[in-house]
């Protein structure tokens, strides 16, 4: 199946540029004989200069240092196809979607192509499809058979017919399932959390409006094991960090990178910080082998097309939040410990 121009925006740049930046071959001349009244030019170097070049060194990704640079941004903007676009209408089933073209960002600067990506909440395949564009491969692990099962669906349709047989897809707990892998065995993991117990909270208006008139899912399952079904803050953390993160650090090797996209929410009339908690929660926490999970920085995920509600007014302040959180950590050795 042909792909969509919004979506080949998704493969490597390196590769993208290599179409626009071909060097014509330099035919060789005999000089010796030539006479001009001009010096002498320096433009085949400056050819050869411009050649875009993967530093050997690179051991992290195939970006080129010009492609590398922007991407240190501390902050990006969201990216989608559109919620009209052919294929965003399994994405946009799911309660809390995230974008795979906003993925594909994190998975072509933090793994190399041919290399492993592990995803502990799937969900509708997002990060999946990412990997299946650019040539990396996904471990997708969900439990909703319902998300699960679209997720296969949305790569045999929106990436080629026999895509998904090239990934692993889990219908199953993420917490038992983690600990049947081997110590070291993903390039890189990325995914996007339960936000805790907010889609099982009474609906507001853009849940109304957005969801449940058009009769789509407002959580993510009723099952007791969903984390999103856990009463107590404090536990949901705990849990997050200790059996599912924690684990992921285990399975990660040495000296490769987590990311983490999360959003702070409100309980009732109170601010959640979760990102910084689940920093906290997180930082130096054992991720087996002597190692352990470092910060690295922290990426903000601007959603500037999200629609402006006027929440509290005009009694008092209340955020319209318009932006998520990339935690980026690394699995490094602990303190003293390092060869």
């Amino acid at each position: 199946m042909a792909k969509s121009n919004a979506e080949n925006m998704g493969k490597s740049p390196a590769k993208r540029k290599a179409k626009k930046e071909d060097t014509p071959l330099l035919e060789v001349v005999d000089t010796q004989n030539l006479v001009s009244d001009e010096p002498e030019s320096s433009e085949v170097v400056d050819e050869v200069e411009k050649i875009p070049t993967v530093d050997p060194r690179n051991a992290l990704n195939d970006l080129t240092g010009k492609e590398w640079l922007p991407e240190t941004k501390s902050f990006f903007y969201q990216k989608g196809l559109g919620s009209k676009h052919p294929h965003a209408q399994i994405e946009r089933l799911h309660p809390a979607p995230y974008s795979f073209q906003d993925i594909a960002r994190l998975i072509l600067f933090f793994t190399k192509e041919g290399n492993s990506v592990l995803d502990p909440f799937g969900g509708v395949g997002s990060t999946a499809k990412a990997c299946a564009l650019n040539g990396r491969i996904c471990t997708s692990i969900e439990l909703s058979p319902e998300w699960h099962d679209l997720s296969i669906k949305r790569l045999e349709t929106e990436v080629e017919e026999g895509a998904a047989a090239n990934h692993t897809f889990i219908n199953a707990d993420c917490i038992p399932t983690l600990k049947t892998f081997e110590d070291e065995t993903f390039d890189f993991m990325v995914t996007s959390p339960p936000y805790w117990a907010i889609l099982n909270k009474r609906a507001d208006h853009k849940v109304k409006k957005g969801r449940v008139d058009k009769n789509l899912a407002t959580n993510y399952s009723d099952k007791s094991n969903d984390l999103g079904n856990i009463a107590k803050y404090e536990v949901f953390l705990d849990t997050l960090a200790n059996d599912v993160f924690k684990e992921c650090g285990r399975v990660l090797r040495e000296k490769k990178y987590m990311c983490i996209v999360v959003s702070d929410f409100r309980n009732k009339s109170e601010f959640i910080s979760f990102h910084s908690d689940l920093i906290q929660r997180l930082s130096h926490i054992d991720a087996g082998n002597e190692c352990e999970l470092t910060l690295q920085g922290v990426k903000i995920l601007a959603q500037n097309h999200k629609s402006l509600l006027p929440y509290g007014y005009p009694f008092a302040y209340v955020e319209n939040i318009h932006h998520q959180y990339i935690l980026i950590f690394r699995k490094t050795k602990k303190k003293g410990k390092g060869k």
